[in-house]
């Protein structure tokens, strides 16, 4: 009876065990959308100015160079989502010290990690541009800008790992504050560094790549400044301590959105060099009406519809972030029906926001493909029709993201990591193996819809069978 009045009162002590559901999620979720749709446009805006300064194919250049920032998220994620969810979890149960050491834990295996990669991709960066599928003229630009790129790996990183503390220590709208900082810094100089770098040096590829570097700098240091500043724990330098069983325990809880990164590598990669294979199979070493090989144009092309794509994507990431610090917390404090209310609400909203996009994707892509710059007939044809069977899906993408986030945020790893490897591995790279032998290139993008599709239904059944549990039922 004293346990369960104790927990009571510390759960009352904040707001996310008490404040209504649809009240929290407009407070947390906005401003995580907002922040990871801004952190979407790094990659975007550095794709726009390529387009229109470079060329069509420094689009594909940064389609090959785009695993190296995967790479990062997945190692952000693995962290700061899994950081996030321990922090929040121990705190539900009002464990204050025991969620400090989660937060510091999580930034020495974020520093860890991320410094050891920075090193490596510097390294390596050739044989990596290669090996994710880069040739000819986009391989050269691929490897221009990942040798800049390489430089901003460990901020980049830590910021986002800090971004997930400090929205799960109650201040989502600094987190916002924090990307949206670096994003205007980046357009800004994206704006100054591509056009003159190409025009004066031919380096307008590494103009996009610095602009990006600095900008991730920035976020970083913004982030840093909050951690003296943490309401629910006592931050200190002097204090810092590392649980080498809390680290298993954040790596277990972050490793569904990790291996869900890993995946997407995993796809990307088959992707590129499945593009590579079949344009080459299909146009040979014709030339389009500008003098640049067809081969080359499908893989810009996808390159193109990706980076669009990740502005839905980040709103479904988003929308996951932002409601994991409410369902965390609330089902560690045992009330488990208001954490099924978030995941409700949050599923309604991606599933509404998907299919304004599918709406879009489906009757503007002209539209939207020449945002990122324009180019041969062909190359525009084949965007057009990447967009439209490629995103066929997008409205069940964002429910299955939201399921398998719901089962890391309440401490149940294992079904959110069957559920990313169900959709990113375990399908899609058989299918992007198989279906381009008897269909070509229309087989690699029918490749997306079809895997959506079952992993979206394979998700609604684990999460159908969760909520049979007798603790959903509201008291």
């Amino acid at each position: 009876m004293t346990n369960t009045l104790e927990k009571t009162n510390k759960t009352a002590e904040n707001p996310l065990g008490t404040d209504k559901v649809s009240t929290l999620l407009r407070r947390f979720a906005t401003p995580s959308v907002i922040a990871m749709m801004i952190s979407a446009l790094y990659n975007i805006v550095d794709q726009i100015f390529i387009g229109h300064y470079v060329s069509i194919s420094g689009n594909g250049a940064t389609n090959v160079a785009f695993p190296v920032t995967t790479i990062c998220i997945a190692i952000s994620v693995l962290c700061g989502v899994g950081g996030s969810a321990q922090f929040n979890i121990e705190l539900g149960r009002g464990h204050k010290e025991k969620a400090k050491t989660a937060l510091e834990t999580a930034l020495i295996v974020a520093l860890t990690l991320s410094a050891t990669y920075a090193v490596l991709a510097g390294f390596f960066s050739m044989p990596m541009m290669v090996f994710f599928g880069g040739s000819g003229e986009d391989l050269i630009l691929a490897y221009k800008y990942c040798n800049v790129l390489v430089y901003g790996i460990p901020f980049l990183v830590m910021g986002n790992v800090l971004s997930n503390f400090i929205r799960a220590d109650g201040s989502p709208k600094f987190s916002m504050m924090c990307m949206a900082v670096g994003a205007v810094v980046n357009i800004g100089l994206d704006a100054i560094f591509v056009p003159l770098g190409q025009k004066y040096y031919e380096m307008g590829m590494e103009g996009a790549a610095l602009a990006t570097v600095i900008s991730q700098i920035i976020s970083f240091v913004f982030a840093a400044f909050y951690l003296p500043r943490f309401q629910h724990v006592d931050f200190s330098l002097k204090k810092i301590s590392f649980s080498f069983k809390d680290a298993i325990k954040i790596c277990s809880l972050g490793m569904s959105n990790c291996v869900n990164q890993l995946a997407i590598l995993v796809v990307q990669i088959s992707m590129t060099n499945q593009l590579k294979t079949y344009g080459l199979i299909e146009f040979g070493t014709q030339l389009s009406e500008t003098g640049k090989a067809l081969a080359e144009i499908p893989k810009a092309a996808f390159g193109v519809v990706i980076k669009i794509n990740s502005l839905l994507i980040s709103f479904f990431v988003g929308m996951a972030q932002g409601s994991q610090p409410i369902v965390s917390y609330n089902y560690g404090a045992e009330k488990h029906y208001r954490s099924k209310q978030t995941f409700m609400m949050s599923s309604l909203i991606c599933f509404t926001v998907g299919l304004i996009g599918f709406i879009a994707f489906q009757t503007i892509p002209e539209a939207i493909v020449s945002i990122m710059g324009t180019g041969d007939s062909e190359y525009t044809r084949f965007a057009v029709k990447t967009m439209r069977v490629f995103l066929s899906m997008i409205m069940f993408n964002g429910v299955q993201m939201t399921i398998s986030n719901y089962f890391s945020a309440i401490g149940k790893p294992i079904k959110g990591v069957i559920l990313s490897l169900t959709r990113q591995i375990i399908v899609i790279v058989p299918l992007l193996w198989i279906l381009p032998y008897y269909f070509g290139l229309d087989g690699i993008l029918f490749a997306a819809p079809i895997t959506d599709f079952i992993s979206f239904i394979l998700a609604l059944v684990l999460i159908l069978i969760e909520f049979k549990h007798k603790s959903y039922k509201a008291n």
